[in-house]
């Protein structure tokens, strides 16, 4: 026997802003997602991000890092309203404003931190020497920053455009994978980039050796710094493939895949750029002086 007063849903809207079912009256098999989201791995997300910011909050007061402050509060802001999302959608799987909230905030957040680690690689070739790099060091986030900005409009656009859609059109999913797409471009392109300074960086040292070897510490950094981007990349590969087939796909409701390959990326990642914080490494240089060249050699362990 049913525990639903009917077994004809038809009478129901599952999804949109006139979403009028319930856990009471419909199963959640009929929600977009067709689960209802874990309670506690949506509570220990939003904790452990929680947790992130005031960290990032606390070390970039304290090194008055604050362009890598703001993007990194912003983007655990936006994780922690997200997986607030997801906990309204455990409340009631067919709640169209915590669908929202969630597709939007957990889709763009990440693009907060790829600025953050864009406008590190800039303090990181002034650090080792500009005269290595292919591009001067501004260009670095000139160029990257205005196409995550770019990639942030693309994601919220999309997201925004699920808010007027009754399911039934693609449009908002397609502009959601075009912004995340352009942020693999533009990930990929980075590291590239990034790729060629250090081989460029290791080849003038043959040459002309540092007189002071890099500290224990700023290696930590870099490899930290590298883990984190890598991840993040991982992460919008995985939602570019769950959105290709759309909000009827198989991937967008499997929720194992979600939380591993999106909260468990992301997760990570904020916490590998607490490691890879750019304060204790650059205390010494003027943000104001990224592009010019420096003799100072910087202790990060001193």
């Amino acid at each position: 026997m049913s525990n639903y007063p009917t077994t004809d849903f038809s009478q129901y809207v599952v999804y949109g802003p006139e979403a009028n079912c319930t856990l009471a009256l419909c199963p959640a098999k009929l929600s977009v997602y067709q689960y209802r989201p874990s309670l506690a791995a949506n509570v220990c997300f939003l904790l452990f991000f929680a947790i992130a910011m005031i960290i990032h909050l606390v070390i970039g007061l304290k090194w008055k890092s604050w362009f890598f402050l703001v993007c990194m509060t912003c983007g655990c802001i936006c994780e922690i309203v997200g997986y607030g999302g997801r906990l309204w959608l455990w409340q009631n799987p067919f709640s169209f404003q915590g669908f929202l909230m969630q597709i939007i905030c957990i889709t763009f957040a990440p693009t907060w931190f790829t600025a953050a680690i864009y406008i590190t690689l800039s303090k990181i070739i002034v650090y080792l020497g500009p005269q290595y790099a292919r591009f001067p060091p501004k260009f670095y986030y000139w160029f990257f920053i205005p196409c995550d900005i770019l990639s942030l409009v693309l994601q919220s656009v999309g997201g925004a455009l699920s808010s007027t859609s009754e399911g039934g059109s693609n449009v908002a999913v397609n502009v959601s994978i075009a912004g995340l797409s352009f942020q693999v471009v533009v990930i990929v392109v980075f590291i590239a980039l990034t790729c060629e300074y250090v081989w460029r960086y290791r080849k003038g040292q043959r040459l002309t050796p540092r007189t002071t070897p890099l500290s224990k510490g700023f290696k930590v950094f870099s490899w930290f710094m590298t883990i984190s981007i890598i991840f993040i990349l991982i992460r919008c590969c995985y939602r570019i493939d769950e959105l290709s087939e759309g909000y009827g796909g198989d991937l967008i409701h499997n929720e194992g895949l979600f939380i591993a390959l999106e909260g468990v990326m992301v997760l990570i990642a904020a916490y590998t750029l607490i490691i890879a914080h750019p304060g204790p490494v650059f205390a010494d240089l003027d943000e104001d002086k990224v592009g010019q060249p420096s003799t100072t050699v910087f202790d990060w362990e001193k």
